[in-house]
């Protein structure tokens, strides 16, 4: 997948999200406080807090996609990386927030939500979920760690609707007494989005701390030097991501007989090949190696 393509995918999910948060934290918000339900409120911050999410998702998209220059001549792929982060804690502080709230509410006597708020739960959980998946199909497409964060963002909300629904069911059902109930649906909830809030920050942290890629990916690549004809051997293979890339550090044996530019030459070959052969490697540092028996 090209460059320009993974980042494209990436832009429309955010611009999609900062859409339909948009209109649904609006819609939430006037049910929740119509309608008396303080889960349906907690749905609506968490919402808010989607929109910021999805723009700086969009932001950091964009700045990622430019060239490297002499200010940067890495590129600006870890853009993308810090936007998880700050996604991540967004979503972290939201769950406090709500968490606040709800053991507030819990306190304060009030009447039982509307029972026309079921409704608009069950389209909202509806609409989020559907935008949830396909947002985390283009995260994994495109391998963006800030896009995932963005999905998460969106199943949080879904969830949220979730628990809300069954307070507000148990607050009916319930009758007098049973008020709280889509209190502590909020409540309930927020534990889930802190949880998800902080594995996401987990996520970026150790990619902004240059954890190694493993997996399919560095097989590849070996496989794909080896296939270079010339290569007797590869050793010291380091793959890690920056971004929607893919930075590769590679040594490579060869024939110890080699002049420096046939060396060179050879090089040259194997990082090509990666490139063409490997999804989403941005650069290759090939270092050439006498060739030893084991």
């Amino acid at each position: 997948m090209s460059g320009p393509s993974a980042f494209d995918r990436g832009t429309q999910a955010a611009r999609t999200g900062l859409v339909v948060n948009s209109v649904l934290a609006l819609v939430k918000l006037v049910a929740g406080l119509v309608g008396n339900s303080y889960a349906l409120v907690a749905d609506a911050v968490e919402s808010t807090a989607d929109i910021f999410s999805s723009f700086v998702v969009w932001t950091a998209l964009r700045v990622a996609a430019r060239e490297p220059d002499e200010a940067f001549p890495f590129g600006y792929g870890r853009a993308e990386t810090l936007a998880g982060a700050v996604v991540a804690i967004m979503l972290t502080l939201a769950a406090i927030g709500i968490a606040i709230e709800a053991v507030i509410e819990i306190r304060t006597p009030h009447h039982a939500p509307a029972p026309w708020t079921l409704a608009v739960l069950v389209a909202v959980i509806l609409l989020k979920y559907v935008l949830a998946q396909r947002v985390t199909a283009v995260a994994d497409a495109i391998g963006s760690q800030a896009v995932r964060a963005d999905a998460w963002h969106h199943l949080s909300d879904a969830l949220t609707s979730g628990f809300a629904f069954v307070g507000i069911g148990i607050a009916l059902l319930g009758g007098p007494g049973w008020e709280a109930a889509d209190d502590w649906a909020a409540l309930a909830a927020s534990g889930i989005i802190l949880y998800s809030g902080v594995r996401l920050f987990r996520s970026s942290v150790v990619e902004l701390m240059d954890r190694a890629v493993s997996g399919d990916a560095v097989n590849a690549v070996r496989t794909s030097a080896e296939n270079v004809d010339g290569v007797l051997a590869t050793e010291k293979l380091f793959v890690r991501r920056s971004g929607l890339f893919l930075r590769v550090t590679i040594h490579v044996q060869a024939d110890p007989t080699l002049t420096l530019d046939a060396a060179h030459i050879l090089g040259g070959k194997v990082k090509r090949a990666i490139i063409r052969d490997v999804p989403n490697v941005q650069s290759v540092l090939v270092h050439m190696e006498p060739f030893s028996s084991p």
